[in-house]
């Protein structure tokens, strides 16, 4: 996984926009993924699916809690995917009270199937999905790489995090010279 670019797909997302009015003020807008990693150092973090009971209450509060630590050891962004779409992550976000992680929707999974990450949880009804795991991105450059031991299709219900835990990724950022 270290030293390859990052898949050239497009996250479909949501914003913001006042000037649509309502109780829904957002429009559809294409993300591309060059264009979120290019001429930044990007911690992202990814996991099997929002509102899941370690993405909610360990993964993804463990990296909004390290956020500053991560930004003071030269991350200059940090965001989270999972193969949820836009909907989903934006009322994720709001439950879990964000403030400081971006969230990315990948919908159809384009980029975790390129990233060679995308398993099958169909036992478990979540059809296709991120196996957990976390990269430090270099200019659009993965030079960082922490996943979750045992990667599989085949049905275990393992749901190991550890090796893809902020303190990993902080310890990496702290001690490389980039």
């Amino acid at each position: 996984m270290l030293d390859r670019p990052v898949p050239d797909v497009t996250f479909k997302t949501r914003v913001r926009d006042e000037g649509i009015g309502g109780d829904n003020p957002f429009r559809w807008q294409d993300l591309n993924s060059l264009e979120v990693f290019k001429g930044k150092r990007v911690v992202l973090f990814a996991l099997p699916g929002a509102f899941t009971p370690t993405c909610t209450t360990e993964q993804c509060p463990a990296y909004e809690a390290a956020y500053d630590d991560l930004r003071q050891a030269g991350a200059d962004e940090i965001y989270c995917l999972s193969v949820n779409d836009a909907f989903v992550m934006y009322q994720w976000a709001k439950h879990l009270g964000l403030e400081n992680l971006k969230l990315l929707p990948d919908g159809s999974g384009d980029f975790t199937r390129r990233m060679g990450m995308l398993v099958k949880k169909d036992h478990l009804g979540f059809g296709q999905r991120s196996w957990r795991y976390s990269a430090v991105i270099d200019d659009g450059v993965v030079t960082a790489w922490f996943e979750e031991p045992g990667i599989n299709d085949d049905g275990v219900d393992d749901d190991p995090y550890g090796e893809s835990a902020p303190d990993k990724v902080l310890q990496w950022l702290k001690t490389s010279k980039g």
